[in-house]
């Protein structure tokens, strides 16, 4: 079991939720912005993510033309911020967890 690889896959969505709270987001974007942080993340994975993340009301995407191409724009919710903000407690909880136990030796 790869469990680097399986945390970075949930923290994806972290990041997705994030980004999606800040501002409207694409799919083009979202993988720029992923990979600079070290997401390997395939269309094949992250539109699949967007789409579950909207049948779960945490994020809602509209369609916008840009330069005669539609693009999907998505923005989180009410629901995707709040679910966010509890996110960054368990996060910051799991960290100064990691954090103290590494003092501790």
């Amino acid at each position: 079991m790869d469990l680097v690889r399986e945390f970075r896959r949930g923290a994806a969505a972290v990041h997705v939720l994030h980004h999606a709270t800040e501002g409207s987001v694409h799919g083009a974007w979202l993988s720029e912005e992923l990979a600079r942080h070290g997401y390997r993340i395939s269309p094949g994975t992250l539109y699949p993510l967007l789409h579950r993340m909207a049948d779960a009301g945490l994020i809602t995407g509209a369609a916008e033309v840009v330069d005669g191409r539609v693009l999907r724009r998505y923005r989180a919710t009410r629901k995707g911020t709040n679910a966010l903000a509890a996110l960054r407690g368990v996060i910051r909880e799991l960290a100064d967890e990691i954090d103290a136990g590494s003092t501790m030796r």
